[in-house]
């Protein structure tokens, strides 16, 4: 399955509200496939060269609601200099948080929104998470931290309809918070 930009749905279609299911473990080849697919856009939506080739809009993040699949898969990839952060996750549940926020200091995007909504999006600094990873082919629990464990939450809002901007304060979107870890 060939995901591209024209795959992915925006927040007027009601469907991107809608709380995604437990898939069945260990995955069938649908959504093996499936998840696969969403690691791909992400990974290639990265290269400008494919993106462009291939109508891929930049991402470091998918959730299979986007694309229109009530299911609870997502893709995260984050590059860094010196390596890689990147899960492939079925049923992925945060199972502790810190009580510390971060937030990206430029606020959040999202390929499902078009519009520009602009303000600080809080978000714990650092989280575990606990899943089936494809990558690995086995359940984990993965520590993350900084935009890696922004990236993942905002991923797994996405499993019960929430989108970013639903956490930005309406009053004041650029309120800071002196104990938040800023990335």
């Amino acid at each position: 399955m060939k995901i591209t930009s024209s795959n992915i749905i925006l927040d007027s279609d009601p469907r991107i509200r809608q709380k995604s299911e437990l898939v069945s473990l260990p995955l069938n080849e649908q959504d093996k496939e499936l998840l696969s697919s969403m690691l791909t856009y992400v990974r290639d939506s990265q290269d400008p060269e494919i993106a462009q080739r291939d109508n891929l809009q930049a991402a470091v993040g998918i959730a299979a609601i986007q694309l229109g699949i009530p299911k609870q898969l997502i893709a995260v990839v984050i590059p860094y200099e010196d390596g890689v952060d990147e899960v492939a996750l079925a049923n992925p549940k945060i199972i502790s948080e810190s009580a510390q926020v971060g937030y990206l200091e430029n606020g959040e995007g999202c390929l499902s929104v078009k519009d520009e909504h602009p303000g600080h999006v809080f978000r714990h600094a650092r989280i575990k998470v606990r899943g089936y990873d494809l990558i690995q082919d086995k359940n984990v629990v993965i520590s993350a931290e900084g935009y890696f464990a922004i990236a993942l939450q905002h991923e797994i809002d996405h499993l019960s309809g929430t989108l970013f901007y639903d956490r930005i304060d309406e009053n004041n979107p650029w309120k800071e918070d002196e104990e938040a870890e800023v990335i």
